[in-house]
């Protein structure tokens, strides 16, 4: 039977739903990135908070309630999970070829360095982004400032991406500065190079949507760099339409660079 646990864990309970492996190592650096808080330092100085199974502990909910049990704790390192073994065990035998497993969540004021560093790597790896490499100068102080905002908002929301424990991409939605604008959202969105091509942005994308319309926004608009073609045939799939051009809106390597408008009535 499924148990309840600390709402913190949530993410970290996913993630062990859409595992298929039998056996599996998070670090517990990609642990804390995967449910957005620093572990306890209970997690950190002893392996019987990670071996647990009885109240009023419940954080092993989280792996116990999808079929895994912690083999070996490395402390401060890492811990391998296995899966219980059952007579009508599903799980493909093939460890080369699991699925990638892609958690999306709020992102948290713990996340903030995370955020930084991962804008940071987006920003280098293209030059379809209103910033490029080294342009945003921010510190862990003033993102958390700006993240506090964004949870206090009714109309704004920070979503990350966390892809086997790894920071993979990010979306951001910024409701209208205004009361007649409190219908339109602005999206930002990007994803690590290396994470391309797995489906995170359509996610991340799906996922922004449903919360807009959780929260009465029915519009949602972006722009893109006119020679972003890939991103374009994207949001076109995912149903945005071009209401327009911006000339001349960014300057990218001394040359000036047209953008798109583009909008998704919800």
């Amino acid at each position: 039977m499924s148990k309840d646990f600390e709402s913190k864990y949530i993410p970290l309970s996913n993630f062990f739903k859409q595992s298929t492996h039998k056996e599996l190592t998070l670090a517990f650096t990609e642990i804390e990135a995967i449910i957005g808080h620093t572990l306890p330092n209970a997690a950190y100085l002893s392996s019987s908070w990670w071996k647990k199974t009885k109240p009023p502990a419940l954080h092993y909910f989280a792996w116990t309630n999808y079929g895994y049990s912690v083999k070996e704790v490395e402390l401060g390192k890492s811990v391998t999970f296995q899966g219980i073994i059952h007579e009508k065990d599903e799980r493909p035998a093939d460890e080369n070829n699991q699925q990638d497993i892609l958690i999306i969540r709020e992102a948290e004021l713990e996340d903030a360095r995370a955020f930084i560093h991962l804008q940071e790597t987006i920003f280098s790896e293209t030059d379809f982004m209103l910033y490029g490499k080294s342009d945003m100068q921010v510190t862990v102080q003033s993102m958390r400032k700006k993240m506090t905002a964004w949870k206090h908002s009714t109309n704004s929301i920070l979503l990350l991406a966390i892809m086997n424990g790894q920071f993979a991409g990010f979306l951001l939605i910024s409701g209208g500065p205004g009361p007649r604008a409190l219908h339109r959202g602005s999206v930002v969105i990007g994803v690590k190079k290396e994470f391309s091509q797995k489906g995170i942005a359509s996610s991340l994308m799906r996922q922004g949507e449903n919360w807009a319309k959780g929260v009465n926004i029915s519009k949602l608009e972006l722009t893109v760099i006119r020679n972003n073609v890939n991103a374009q045939k994207l949001y076109k799939k995912l149903g945005f339409e071009n209401e327009g051009t911006r000339k001349n809106a960014l300057i990218i390597d001394d040359q000036f660079v047209d953008e798109y408008y583009m909008g998704k009535l919800i």
